[in-house]
């Protein structure tokens, strides 16, 4: 990137001109390392099995086929979010990285907004995540998930989904911005990772959890998201409250953590 340069300075239209080349850019990276795609083709697979098989007889109730389909209704729906999050962590080890390796010392002398360069990588990733809920989806169909006829709903779904991914990737992204390598933010997303998704809504009814776990969880925006999608795509429960304040956790998120991120981007490169 030029030094000094600025975004007031680039007009919308040629910004989005450089957010679609660098979009480019990344989704040919992807294309010759597809290695990089495997978390998003692989996870989605090794936990739906997982938790399906392994866990969805004791947790569904009577240890058997019946409470494996019950659990695969409520389980699917719910993983949806915790495949977001997952995606999204991975933005941050790879900014760190490219930083790092001198990747964004090659930008330093284009003249283009310094945004434009984690907008369009937030783009990519949303892209990554909506693979990966695809992956997921086709699994749990195979597994006998059925959204009866709510294809509306399932669409809505998934478009929740990837709002609530989009505000995450901010926040690993400011994660990969401050950490001076990627084992720490790997190292710091999982402490943000692993309390949200176990502390939710995603793998079972928060009703059998100890009263200040349940309190968590009514204000975890990962259960706000999993009861939405259950409602949209199961015609279940609650819908209207859960919808709402997944939005609102999104919009929040991204107006908090997006100008930070930008202003360290800016700073950094």
């Amino acid at each position: 990137m030029r030094p000094g340069a600025d975004d007031g300075r680039i007009g919308l239209r040629a910004n989005l001109r450089h957010i679609g080349a660098l979009v480019r850019r990344n989704a040919l990276q992807i294309k010759q390392d597809p290695e990089s795609m495997f978390d998003a083709l692989l996870m989605p697979i090794v936990f739906t099995l997982l938790f399906v098989y392994v866990f969805g007889g004791a947790i569904g109730g009577d240890g058997g086929g019946a409470s494996r389909d019950q659990y695969v209704q409520y389980l699917i729906p719910g993983m949806m979010g915790m495949m977001g999050m997952s995606i999204a962590m991975a933005v941050g080890t790879g900014i760190n990285e490219d930083f790092r390796k001198g990747v964004m010392d090659r930008f330093r002398s284009m003249p283009i907004a310094r945004s434009s360069v984690l907008i369009a990588k937030s783009v990519v990733e949303v892209g990554r995540m909506l693979v990966a809920v695809t992956v997921l989806l086709t699994v749990g169909f195979l597994c006998g998930f059925d959204i009866n006829g709510h294809w509306l709903g399932m669409l809505a779904a998934i478009g929740l989904t990837a709002l609530f991914g989009a505000s995450l990737l901010w926040i690993f992204i400011l994660l990969g911005l401050t950490m001076e390598t990627a084992q720490a933010v790997q190292g710091v997303s999982f402490l943000v990772l692993m309390p949200m998704q176990f502390g939710s809504s995603v793998f079972v009814s928060t009703d059998t959890m100890p009263g200040w776990l349940e309190a968590f969880t009514k204000v975890n925006p990962l259960t706000h998201l999993a009861d939405a999608a259950r409602g949209l795509m199961l015609g279940e429960g609650a819908v209207g409250g859960p919808v709402l304040w997944t939005v609102v956790w999104s919009v929040g998120l991204t107006l908090v953590t997006a100008p930070f991120a930008i202003a360290k981007f800016r700073k950094k490169a």
